[in-house]
């Protein structure tokens, strides 16, 4: 039986598998292979790296330093998650397996605009035609012109947010007429926002710039958003009797330890912010919290 098994390799997974490795505890990350942080052509914002770096290039970098220490990285996608009397109980796409205690790292998944290619989604994606994150990058559209895709008050907040960094905002809505109520329209006028009705479709790259038909004609953008949501992947830790805020979110006490007890979750998963400092940083404090709950169990070394 493991003391720990990690389940998701990104920023909060790996932060969680130095740390635990460190503190000499037989532990086990699970990698599926679709870390959200994989996406990020280059991360400006992220403390240490002036130039920047890649989402692939810090995880590579984070997989050799957690591998240094000892940490079992195996890719394998989890498929049930349950709590059992001595621990919990983790079945795997090739095999079951035993441990102590679980950290959830799973973090969610962009919505992307509707109908856009996968390919293109890709390429727009590297070039920073499209972008999902402007807390992360929002610095880098300064005085471009900006295009979100979204409606309500959820897409309202993204264009607010965005204007702090450029007039040129265009909210476009994902399907056709905008959910927006007297409120939302109010802010966006004050704020200088253009509103455009949908459908969104069409999508090309041309030359600099990410193209798309709506329900008002053909429009460029230098960088465009979307504010469709997200989805998050609290469904393993769900089902061990997690739970979760409205947005499926995991709940989590100050040590991030979930409503299950040996059940910890850290990174976008959890309610707060989406970003990888965060991430890191709640990592730290799970994986500590799990060396202490290990410890009062009984002494981990002999």
């Amino acid at each position: 039986m493991d003391d720990c098994v990690i389940i998701g390799a990104g920023p909060a997974g790996l932060t969680a598998a130095i740390y635990l490795s460190r503190y000499l505890l037989s532990i086990r990350l699970f990698d599926s292979g679709d870390s959200r942080a994989a996406l990020i052509p280059c991360t400006r914002n992220l403390a240490g790296f002036p130039a920047g770096i890649s989402g692939k290039e810090l995880l590579e970098r984070m997989r050799e330093q957690a591998r240094a220490f000892g940490a079992i990285r195996e890719e394998k996608r989890v498929e049930h998650l349950a709590r059992v009397a001595n621990g919990f109980t983790i079945g795997t796409d090739s095999g079951t397996y035993r441990a102590r205690t679980v950290l959830v790292a799973t973090g969610v998944v962009n919505l992307p605009p509707p109908e856009m290619e996968t390919a293109l989604h890709q390429e727009a994606l590297s070039r920073g035609l499209l972008r999902y994150c402007p807390v992360c990058d929002g610095y880098e559209v300064t005085d471009r012109r900006v295009g979100v895709i979204g409606s309500g008050n959820h897409g309202t907040r993204e264009a607010e947010f965005l204007r702090g960094y450029t007039s040129d905002i265009t909210l476009v809505a994902p399907l056709g007429e905008h959910e927006l109520d007297d409120e939302c329209r109010r802010r966006l006028d004050e704020a200088g926002v253009a509103i455009v009705a949908g459908p969104c479709g069409g999508y090309a790259i041309d030359g600099e710039r990410l193209t798309l038909t709506t329900g008002e004609g053909r429009l460029a953008f230098d960088s465009v958003y979307p504010a469709l949501g997200l989805h998050v992947r609290s469904e393993l830790a769900i089902a061990a009797g997690a739970r979760t805020a409205e947005d499926g979110a995991l709940v989590v006490d100050d040590h991030l330890e979930t409503t299950v007890p040996g059940l910890f979750a850290a990174g976008d998963v959890v309610v707060g912010l989406d970003q990888i400092s965060h991430a890191m940083g709640q990592a730290g404090v799970a994986a500590t919290a799990i060396r202490n709950h290990l410890a009062a169990e009984r002494p981990l070394r002999r």
